[in-house]
């Protein structure tokens, strides 16, 4: 799968992802593809898991920024919304919306693992 395919496959915006990296398709398949060896998504889920919601936020808001700067537009979106659910404690929404959040992270993944080399 060609990287604007991957874009194309998770519903978000490649021209605005690939802008994002100064409009060099190498670089942010360099990035993009670090992606799957970050260690965020491993430490929201054991922080949400435990009920330590004040780790959980800080995990959630670094996924949003990694996910706002890699053009990642659904796995932001819910991850930017568990945020905010997590702000101040815990909010009734929190563990559906930590659903959505795993849920877009697993299917970003298996794009990602299609992607060309």
């Amino acid at each position: 799968m060609t990287l604007e395919a991957f874009y194309n496959e998770i519903g978000s915006n490649y021209s605005a992802a690939l802008m994002r990296m100064g409009n060099s398709e190498k670089m942010l398949g360099k990035f993009v593809r670090k992606f799957t060896g970050d260690k965020t998504m491993s430490e929201l889920n054991a922080s949400f898991d435990s009920e330590d919601y004040s780790t959980a936020f800080r995990m959630a808001h670094t996924l949003k920024g990694l996910c706002a700067n890699l053009g990642l537009d659904k796995l932001q979106k819910s991850s930017s919304e568990l945020t905010e659910a997590l702000r101040n404690g815990v909010a009734d929404n929190a563990a559906e919306l930590m659903g959505q959040v795993r849920a877009d992270y697993d299917m970003t993944i298996t794009a990602l693992a299609q992607l060309d080399e």
